[in-house]
């Protein structure tokens, strides 16, 4: 398989705190990886260097072979790079049709009637046709969420950064929205997804990979890492039988 997303040695650090610490992966062309990691792992970070919110101290990234560790967030949405946000921030005022035509069109970098048809396309595939014309702003949780989606993919990636779109929503909901996810995948797109809801994760990753105080931990095949001593002991809080007295 191609890779598609490189990143290589990166390191972030902010005053004393090494949110980032040499951390080293390879996303394949079609590939769906899922990052889990205790609170303050240094997974949004992460995120943060990919998708251009913040350069590393030293390392590069590249995508497709092409080096875009200097390139801001914008160019790296021209180039193929979505992404979601934990907490999604619409333009309240605007309709669900408004916000993805934006992002299509200042995101994504196509012209008016271009913009527009990508628009109406992921629309109706996101499930939010029937919304089209409801302003963002009096969305239910699981359609922001849905939208913050609809959006990203506007922009038509090649790589798909989902940052918890799963936290806060009920089981049912969750359900909906791996479905979408694996929707997703089905269309050839690569993703990277951060998730706690770990069974959600598990319904759609091909690859796992554990972050601890900046650095990894582990990566492999999703259920082989769950069941790891070490997974268990630093993100569930599980101690080995032979520790227990």
């Amino acid at each position: 398989m191609t890779a598609l997303l490189e990143v290589d040695r990166v390191s972030k650090s902010y005053g004393a705190l090494r949110a980032a610490d040499e951390v080293s992966f390879t996303v394949t062309t079609g590939e769906t990886l899922g990052i889990i990691g205790p609170n303050g792992a240094g997974k949004t970070t992460l995120f943060n260097l990919i998708g251009g919110d913040a350069r590393p101290d030293v390392g590069r990234i590249r995508l497709a072979g092409r080096d875009i560790t200097a390139l801001a967030p914008h160019e790296r949405c021209r180039i193929g790079i979505g992404r979601t946000y934990q907490v999604p921030h619409p333009f309240d005022g605007m309709t669900v049709f408004e916000n993805l035509l934006v992002a299509a069109a200042f995101g994504g970098g196509k012209p008016e009637q271009a913009a527009s048809q990508v628009a109406a396309s992921v629309i109706r595939r996101t499930g939010l046709a029937g919304k089209a014309n409801q302003l963002a702003g009096s969305l239910t949780l699981l359609d922001r969420k849905r939208m913050e989606l609809a959006r990203a993919l506007s922009t038509e990636p090649k790589l798909l950064l989902l940052d918890e779109i799963a936290g806060g929503l009920t089981e049912p909901e969750a359900r909906e929205l791996v479905e979408l996810v694996r929707w997703i995948g089905a269309q050839g797109v690569t993703i990277i997804w951060i998730e706690h809801v770990v069974h959600a994760l598990l319904a759609v990753a091909t690859r796992l990979l554990v972050m601890n105080f900046g650095a990894t931990l582990t990566e492999g095949h999703p259920h082989k890492v769950m069941a790891s001593p070490e997974v268990k002991r630093v993100y569930m809080g599980i101690e080995p039988e032979e520790a227990i007295t």
